[in-house]
């Protein structure tokens, strides 16, 4: 089994039913949107270039989308912290995915890219 599967599989409920959902959300957004294994996460690539990737906040366990490009992107949904490039996304594992957000957001992000 490759790594990036394992991710997936290792992760408890509803994470894993959760990052799931995110995976299939960012590949349905474009068929230039390529999925890979990179720093221990999976990443997510559209047009050969690093786009988003998918992680859990170290604190309390809860599923995030990182934006590479982050710093290019104004949504008021967007948390930057102390980072100087990017941007997350998170998601709350008791809610519904807020699909709808989600596209809008990896659809300014594809902007910056053209």
């Amino acid at each position: 089994m490759k790594a990036l599967e394992q991710f997936y599989l290792a992760q408890e409920e509803p994470n894993r039913s959760i990052f799931l959902a995110l995976r299939d959300c960012i590949l349905s957004l474009n068929a230039e949107i390529t999925e890979e294994w990179k720093y221990k996460l999976p990443f997510f690539y559209y047009k050969g270039k690093m786009f988003c990737y998918l992680w859990k906040d170290k604190k309390t366990n809860e599923p995030y989308i990182g934006i590479v490009r982050g710093e290019a992107i104004i949504h008021p949904l967007l948390i930057q912290g102390n980072r100087k490039r990017m941007k997350i996304f998170p998601v709350n594992p008791n809610e519904d995915i807020p699909v709808k957000i989600i596209k809008e957001i990896l659809i300014q992000v594809q902007s910056v890219y053209k």
